[in-house]
């Protein structure tokens, strides 16, 4: 009988987790909510305790899978499997996430970073099409990424490879979190396109729905990505500004890496081809020919699976 993988993807309000087979396929997923009470003591416990019912349930021992991968916020130590500095769960002293789940479980667990799982996932059986070097993109709340080359993970001397969201766009640009001005994530993560749309807004004279809505404090992402598809003039430029300022990331991480490809996933890439298209005129215009010929950029298909599935990976490593 084949061998299972289990996935873990966790995030700062569920813990997403599923049984897979070695192809990737998922046979059982369920979620539990992320409980980030006294300093996030009693997150490892409850995933333990959730993996538990969920084996007995389907009634699965632990010698029937090859092991478990996850997928954690936080600064990550692959060798040891330890997470320190994950504020979203309250972790900021070190946890001993693999000791833990290896002693309750009896399984060998692998952790990373949860933007290198969902690029895991991603280029083994989403949209990276199981090439060996493409560079996952994620446009959510922020913007994160993931770097796969010659079919491993890039990690840095110090875990922080893969930082997309940091790469300066506009010098003297928007004031990021990170102390630095003008990073992509201040222009297209969700709330980056809403600073966008406010700045354009307070410039823009005629008449806009999208103005109204900026107005109004209530704009969001979502609503400039449909009224620039219903040509509203403000929404359609401030569209194309985030068009220019992605793609121009994309164009120098082609440069860099030259990946077969750059897939753009998260909340934001809902947006579709309608989205893809643009940012893609843009791409072509600044990357190197030999990039621009063989690095091609393609949205994510996983969608919120890509955690579980990634992370699941990681025992394939």
């Amino acid at each position: 009988m084949s061998k299972k993988l289990l996935g873990i993807d966790l995030g700062g309000t569920s813990v997403k987790m599923a049984i897979l087979t070695l192809d990737g396929d998922i046979q059982q997923k369920w979620t539990i909510p992320t409980n980030i009470l006294d300093n996030g003591c009693h997150i490892v416990p409850d995933i333990i305790a959730s993996i538990q019912h969920h084996l007995h349930l389907y009634q699965l021992t632990s010698d029937e899978f090859l092991g478990i991968g996850m997928g954690s916020p936080g600064q990550i130590d692959e060798n040891l499997g330890t997470v320190i500095g994950a504020y979203n769960l309250g972790w900021s002293t070190t946890q001993y996430v693999k000791k833990d789940l290896e002693t309750a479980l009896n399984m060998p667990v692998f952790i990373d970073n949860d933007a290198n799982v969902a690029a895991l996932g991603e280029r083994w059986v989403g949209a990276g099409n199981n090439a060996s070097d493409v560079v996952f993109i994620t446009l959510g709340t922020g913007v994160g990424g993931g770097i796969i080359a010659n079919e491993k993970l890039v990690h840095g001397v110090k875990g922080s490879a893969g930082e997309i969201g940091h790469l300066i766009v506009e010098k003297n640009g928007f004031a990021c979190t990170c102390g630095k001005k003008g990073c992509l994530e201040t222009v297209a993560s969700a709330t980056g396109i809403v600073n966008l749309a406010r700045a354009f807004a307070e410039k823009y004279a005629g008449s806009s729905s999208l103005k109204e809505l900026v107005d109004d404090g209530s704009a969001t992402a979502k609503d400039v990505f449909d009224l620039a598809k219903q040509s509203d003039v403000l929404a359609e430029q401030v569209v194309e500004a985030f068009a220019k300022y992605l793609g121009v990331a994309c164009s120098h991480l082609a440069n860099i890496l030259n990946p077969a490809y750059i897939v753009i996933g998260g909340g934001v890439s809902a947006a579709g081809e309608y989205l893809l298209e643009k940012v893609d005129t843009y791409f072509k215009e600044d990357t190197f020919i030999t990039a621009r010929q063989s690095t091609q950029l393609r949205l994510a298909t996983l969608g919120n699976d890509a955690g579980v599935i990634g992370a699941a990976s990681l025992v394939l490593q």
